[in-house]
């Protein structure tokens, strides 16, 4: 199914990458919203505690918060909120000296209506910068043309200075950088390069088949009444087939382009585009040709499955075969657009779920707080902050993204007692919090430690070929990692009933069910309901 590991890999390659949405991390000047300094001071919980490799940090640029910093008003400044400068630098040092690297959002459709750059733009239409976003006069009835806004409402707002209509993907605030100046292409590029100096190691690309569109700007149909949305329903916005203003075969080359930029330093820098492609082979093709665009498109098609084993196993199958020779691909099962992972799947499912994201070939992306299993929060009748939410029913993000639980007192340890956080704190943490669980050696969290640090000491894991084993059935999915070194089996029982499997002569390296699980196999490994397990076959 899949090849064997690379004889030089790339450090993310082997590396499990955390998200940390920086507002709901940790809070160090108790004014209600996490900061850089905050992500500092839990460095140690993150490399020694839990033990991944890198974190992924959501925008912390200067920003209006709008869409709470994917509105950047300032790529290469910090917002006074997050703190400043030399904080991002003593972050990215002090990261790198507790062994993690580190990933930077990289928000490349558009900016803030407060940006300098769009300041200059609407002035005037004989403004220089006037091209750098994206500028047409209305149709008979309106706006140019029948494109939405994926945040709801036309894709266009009308400026009453200029008398002209200007393009937004997301808010009115946020509207579209003109991809197709070259002047903004290279003021782009060297906002990479601006970070790329600062000491990251590498780029997650926002947004990213979204800003090359159509050039001619045609009306998208209208969608069958039978259609399906291929992702999540989004509301009006799935009226329509989005065949003109998303993904134009342009966009390749802006990201070829990216590619040379990161290749000029001497060292290993991922680029991974965040893109809602369901259609595999276009999916694909965004790792260029020669390979020579993102190290890998971001793949959602896992978290997009249904939960079950046919399904589950299908998606991965998929994608594993769809993966350019040479290339390599990651999993995630959470972020910060999502309903919170525990809440999605069935109970006791997100420990089945964690096993397979730390066991596949490819990258795992940890979502914070999954670790802990951190549910959706329901907020009650607490004012929506999500501009998604506000616009559109149903897709608020708030619920996702509620400070992070580190202990059962008052505001979970995010914050001080006294102070009142941005979101508000989800009444589980006084049961889901990461001191808790700490002291229970079968908490998520504990599980979470246990196949993490299997995974670090597994080459199969961390870099084996993939074959799915004839064993699996309708509620078991099985699945054979194997390296030079060493062969595993992964074991994954969907089933609420108990089972076993054939797996050959072995020695369970891990269960999820089990903390303390090393029985020998013969032939046959039994598996608990909903029970994980990982035989070893060295």
């Amino acid at each position: 199914m899949s090849r064997g590991p690379t004889e030089t890999a790339p450090w993310w390659r082997e590396a499990v990458i955390y998200q940390i949405y920086p507002l709901s991390f940790a809070d160090s000047n108790c004014d209600g919203y996490g900061d850089l300094p905050g992500v500092i001071d839990k460095l140690d919980y993150l490399s020694r505690t839990l033990g991944v490799d890198a974190i992924w940090l959501s925008p912390f640029y200067r920003s209006p918060m709008k869409d709470w910093g994917y509105d950047v008003s300032d790529h290469t400044d910090v917002d006074p909120l997050f703190g400043d400068m030399d904080d991002a630098v003593a972050l990215i040092d002090a990261a790198h000296a507790s062994g993690l690297s580190v990933v930077v959002d990289y928000v490349i459709n558009h900016t803030s209506d407060r940006h300098g750059w769009f300041l200059e733009s609407s002035s005037s239409r004989d403004h220089p910068k006037r091209d750098w976003y994206v500028w047409r006069d209305g149709g008979e009835d309106g706006p140019p043309n029948n494109w939405l806004s994926i945040f709801g409402g036309p894709m266009w707002s009308f400026h009453d200075a200029t008398g002209q209509w200007y393009r937004h993907t997301f808010l009115r605030s946020q509207p579209d950088l003109n991809w197709r100046n070259p002047e903004v292409v290279e003021a782009m590029m060297d906002v990479a390069f601006f970070w790329l100096d600062v000491g990251v190691d590498g780029f997650r690309v926002d947004a990213a088949h979204h800003m090359m569109k159509d050039p001619r700007e045609r009306d998208n149909p209208p969608a069958p009444s039978d259609h399906k949305a291929p992702w999540k329903d989004m509301g009006e916005y799935d009226e329509y087939l989005h065949l003109y203003d998303i993904g134009h075969p342009d966009v390749h080359a802006i990201h070829r382009r990216f590619r040379e930029v990161v290749e000029t330093y001497d060292r290993d820098v991922l680029t991974i585009g965040e893109m809602h492609i369901f259609d595999l082979p276009e999916w694909a093709s965004y790792y260029g040709e020669n390979l020579d665009e993102f190290s890998m498109p971001f793949n959602f098609h896992l978290m997009a499955a249904d939960w079950d084993v046919p399904s589950v196993r299908a998606a991965v199958e998929s994608v594993l075969w769809n993966v350019p020779a040479g290339a390599w691909t990651n999993w995630t099962l959470g972020n910060h657009d999502e309903m919170r992972l525990a809440s999605r799947l069935p109970q006791g499912h997100d420990m089945i779920a964690a096993t397979l994201l730390l066991t596949l070939r490819g990258t795992p992306f940890l979502y914070y707080g999954d670790e802990i299993g951190m549910t959706e929060a329901s907020l009650g009748d607490a004012p929506s902050r999500d501009p998604w939410g506000e616009n559109v029913e149903g897709l608020s993000r708030d619920g996702s993204r509620t400070p992070m639980q580190w202990t059962p007192q008052p505001n979970a340890g995010f914050t001080g007692l006294d102070t009142e956080p941005w979101l508000p704190v989800s009444q589980s943490h006084t049961t889901i919090n990461v001191e808790s669980e700490l002291t229970d050696e079968g908490s998520i969290l504990n599980m979470y430690r246990r196949l993490l640090r299997l995974r670090r000491e597994s080459s199969a894991l961390r870099l084996g070929s993939f074959m799915s084993h004839p064993a699996s059935t309708d509620d078991v999915f099985v699945f054979r990692r194997e390296s030079n070194e060493e062969v595993m089996t992964v074991a994954l029982n969907f089933g609420d009933d108990p089972t076993s499997v054939t797996v050959g002569s072995g020695k369970v390296a891990f269960s999820s069910t089990e903390p303390r699980r090393r029985d020998d196999i013969d032939d046959a490994v039994r598996l608990g309901p909903r029970e994980a397990v990982v035989v070893s076959h060295r």
